[in-house]
Formats: C-alpha cells, structure tokens, sequence
C-alpha cells in the first residue's frame, strides 16, 4: 500500500501497469480496479480485464470502462459522432459508451466500449504515461455494495491486487454520469457526478 500524496506512487502505478498487474487506484469517483488494457489478439481468460473479472467474481463478459488521458483519445477508438456537448464534459465523471472501430483489435470482442476521461489529474498522467487506455471498475466483490474506505478495501483485496494507492475514504461518492451513444444520439443510462438532459 503507498499514500496517493508519495512521490514515488504514480511511478509505482505506472511500474505495476505496465507489467500487467491489476492495482487500486482512487478515481475521481470511487476506487477502482486497474490494469493496462492489452490491444493485442490475446485469448480471453489471458487480459488484465479476465484478472479483474477472476478477483471481483463476475462471469459477465461485457466490457469494463477505459480511461483516457486525454479527450480527444476517444477518436482513436471510434468512429461516433460525439456531441462537444459531451465531451466538453470531459474531464470529469462521465462515461461514454461508443462503437468500436471495425478496425480496431478488440472490436470482434467489444463491438461497443465505455470511456471515462478523469478529472483527476494524477491518474490522466498516468494513463498518458503508459501509452494505453487503463481498465477501471469498482472495487467490490460481483453483487456486493462499493468497498468506500481503505481499510475495507485492504482487508478484503490486499492478497489479491499488487498494489493499493490510498487517498482517504471516499464515503458518499457519485458514481460517473453513463451515457450511450444510439443512432448518434447521446442517450442518459444513468444520472451521476454529471448532469447530462437527453
């Protein structure tokens, strides 16, 4: 475990990313489980979000939110016509979901993928750093309630991650706003940290 406030903890995030281990990072949401989206054609049960899958218990395939360093990332991945309205948004609590690029090496398994560019800026760094997007869901066992302080999290998933970055509790948090783009419109699953009118 290392204080978010260390000068060595984004390194040390970066160093476990990359080296395609899962840690716990603060969002600017809520903690989350992370690890380095891998592009290339890899079996299922082999990717970071497989290990992410395994430790939270979720048998669902469907895919994990992607963070991005930088608004603009998101047009590497699809082809949407996304509102500036929405990415205005950006950063901030707010997820995107988008259809993937036929081009892309993951389209076949994700045909749609939910980005978040985050507020918080140390995280943004290290997402720009690793050169990839980073896999970022709750901390939580599959149908359990979000795991809000340190503590909790340590006791429960210290044996099971690399790494957890504490930055105080995070009791009462918003979840990110979601929002899907449909027939390219913007459409509001759920309302969050951002209010977005459909």
């Amino acid at each position: 475990m290392i204080c978010k406030k260390d000068e060595k903890g984004a390194a040390l995030v970066l160093e476990s990313l990359m080296a395609g281990k899962i840690v716990v990072i603060p969002t600017d949401t809520v903690y989350g489980f992370s690890g380095l989206v891998l592009e290339e054609d890899i079996p299922f049960d082999k990717g970071t979000d497989a290990q992410i899958r395994a430790i939270k218990g979720r048998s669902e395939t469907k895919p994990l939110i992607q963070l991005i360093g930088c608004p603009e990332d998101i047009k590497k991945y699809t082809d949407d016509d996304i509102p500036q309205t929405l990415l205005s948004k950006w950063p901030g609590a707010l997820t995107i979901i988008v259809n993937t690029k036929k081009s892309h090496p993951l389209y076949k398994r994700y045909p749609t993928i939910a980005f978040r560019c985050p507020g918080d800026l140390w995280l943004r760094q290290i997402v720009i750093q690793a050169g990839a997007p980073i896999y970022s869901t709750s901390v939580n066992r599959s149908g359990c309630p979000v795991l809000e302080t340190v503590p909790e999290i340590a006791a429960e998933f210290e044996e099971e991650v690399a790494l957890i970055v504490d930055d105080g509790d995070k009791k009462g948090a918003l979840p990110s706003t979601l929002v899907a783009m449909e027939n390219g419109l913007p459409k509001v699953l759920r309302q969050g940290a951002v209010e977005i009118k459909n």
